[in-house]
């Protein structure tokens, strides 16, 4: 890299040290305000809104204040949030799982009841009708 290019970095990391590394919650606050700027223009700013996110991402991971709700995170079944999502988004009810089986099974694996969960027959059934991933029933 170019000795000039790295003064150049260096100055505007000193303008906007919340660009790599958020430490506190006017940072925080700066950075969301920042990246509702720069997602104006996605297609140009792209590779800043990568940074931003990076940093934005670490604090909340890392964050008091997000600490009960990331704890909270990590207890939801990824498949049945997922699963809740797209009856949500077509206005299906119990009734209208049959790849999941009868309507009290339908309930039972929504609430979780008797250690119910997705199998992957249902994963993979539930997969073909909307079009997406399994991978994406099972999180992160």
């Amino acid at each position: 890299m170019l000795p000039s290019a790295c003064i150049q970095i260096r100055q505007a990391l000193t303008e906007v040290p919340f660009l790599t590394h958020i430490s506190n919650q006017a940072d925080y606050d700066n950075a969301l305000s920042l990246m509702d700027e720069l997602i104006d223009d996605y297609d140009t700013n792209a590779p800043l809104i990568e940074i931003l996110s990076v940093s934005i991402e670490r604090w909340e991971s890392q964050s008091d204040e997000f600490a009960a709700f990331n704890a909270e995170l990590a207890t939801i079944d990824t498949g049945l949030a997922l699963l809740r999502t797209l009856m949500s988004q077509h206005n299906l009810g119990v009734a209208d799982l049959p790849e999941l089986g009868t309507k009290g099974n339908v309930s039972k694996l929504l609430n979780g009841s008797n250690g119910k969960k997705l199998t992957r027959s249902h994963i993979e059934a539930l997969s073909l009708r909307f079009g997406i991933s399994p991978a994406l029933f099972f999180g992160h």
